[in-house]
């Protein structure tokens, strides 16, 4: 059976244009912005009725998409294209976890949920993260996959990993995979649930890094099993700064330091720290972005009182600025997936948001003006969304 593919071909985006790549619970669709982001167009659906977890642009060639897709009954699997989406190639060889040889069970991806190119040395190398969790790695653009055995076989990591029945909603994931742009040896992910890990060799080992980090109450800090880091990001213009948001509260990391600190106590209190996504700034280390979740002992996952909004640190976490200036003022019980806010490179900074009503919403943060500009809807009445990536292709 023939696999899905885009409704028409992608037009090459105009110079200076931007570039939003948008995956939803029923398809992924290209959004281009003129150089001014004020006019928006969209292009899809690709993949029309399929589940697509992230779309990623290899920044190393400007032009190589990757797909994670669960294709219905045809399973989970990775789509390639070299040409900005104007075709569309199946992988030969998608994440699969390897046969057993222990006696330990068998498993099987449900899904790839995040891809990661590698390092800039490493041109058409990628890591996928999957669910259940697993790390996998290809080196021929995305066509094929091989499993990690260092993760995928580490017998202590896998008593970590949370399960289906551990509350993760759509099932236990690993994520944002991170590359040390100085050393490509050098990464770290998250596991939902099961806490933070590092490599210093490419993966082969593992130490666990989760020093500071807070559990739900009644549950053993000590343990990465029952932590659940929900976005890890390394900041751009400085590789030795991390900032995660967690499901207990907002953290930075500080090299050389293994212990997070809660920068999310600042947050007002009647909103918390309780969220899934977390931008950098592309330029300014001090700078980063969340969007806040209704955190109650009932996890609604939803704005708190229906008033959504971003949040804004710009001093490293030490205060936070309410960014909701043409959202909804009442009544908009918005939910964010932790893939599904993003930061354009340009200047000023392009923020995007996309709910699971279909909307993405759009701001120029200015770097602290007054008064804040105002956010805008750019596209509205798709699927529900799952991930954004703002991406900057090749010139022809």
């Amino acid at each position: 059976m023939p696999r899905p593919g885009p409704v028409n071909p992608s037009p090459r985006p105009a110079a200076g244009a931007v570039l939003l790549l948008v995956a939803t619970r029923k398809g992924a669709w290209l959004l281009h912005g003129d150089a001014a982001r004020r006019r928006w167009r969209l292009d899809g659906p690709h993949f029309h009725g399929h589940s697509i977890s992230h779309l990623v642009l290899d920044p190393r060639d400007g032009r190589t998409l990757l797909a994670a897709a669960k294709t219905g009954h045809l399973g989970p699997t990775i789509f390639r294209s070299t040409d900005l989406g104007r075709t569309w190639k199946e992988a030969s060889r998608p994440p699969a976890f390897a046969q057993p040889t222990d006696g330990s069970p068998a498993r099987s991806v449900d899904h790839t949920f995040w891809l990661a190119p590698c390092h800039t040395n490493q041109p058409g190398s990628w890591y996928a993260g999957t669910s259940p969790q697993g790390l996998f790695r290809s080196d021929d653009g995305g066509d094929t996959w091989q499993p990690l055995p260092g993760v995928n076989d580490n017998m202590t990591l896998r008593e970590w990993m949370g399960t289906v029945q551990d509350g993760t909603p759509d099932g236990p994931k690993l994520h944002s995979i991170v590359i040390d742009p100085a050393d490509p040896a050098h990464l770290l992910f998250g596991m939902s649930g099961g806490g933070v890990h590092e490599s210093f060799d490419r993966g082969a080992t593992w130490q666990t890094l989760i020093g500071g980090l807070e559990v739900v109450e009644g549950f053993d800090v000590t343990q990465p099993t029952f932590h659940d880091p929900h976005c890890i990001r390394a900041c751009p213009s400085r590789s030795t700064r991390l900032y995660m948001q967690n499901h207990c509260g907002i953290y930075r990391l500080d090299r050389p330091s293994q212990v997070w600190q809660r920068i999310g106590r600042k947050m007002p209190r009647k909103v918390g720290d309780i969220g899934f996504p977390m931008v950098v700034h592309p330029r300014d280390a001090d700078t980063a972005w969340v969007f806040p979740m209704d955190g109650s002992d009932v996890w609604p996952r939803t704005s708190p009182d229906g008033r959504p909004a971003a949040y804004v640190t710009r001093n490293a976490g030490r205060s936070w600025q309410r960014l909701d200036a043409g959202l909804p003022a009442e009544q908009a019980w918005w939910t964010v997936k932790r893939q599904a806010l993003c930061a354009d490179q340009r200047n000023p900074v392009g923020l995007y948001l996309g709910h699971t009503g279909g909307e993405i919403w759009m701001l120029r943060d200015d770097g602290g003006a007054t008064p804040p500009q105002s956010w805008r809807n750019i596209a509205r009445h798709l699927p529900e969304i799952y991930a954004l990536e703002t991406a900057i292709p090749a010139a022809d």
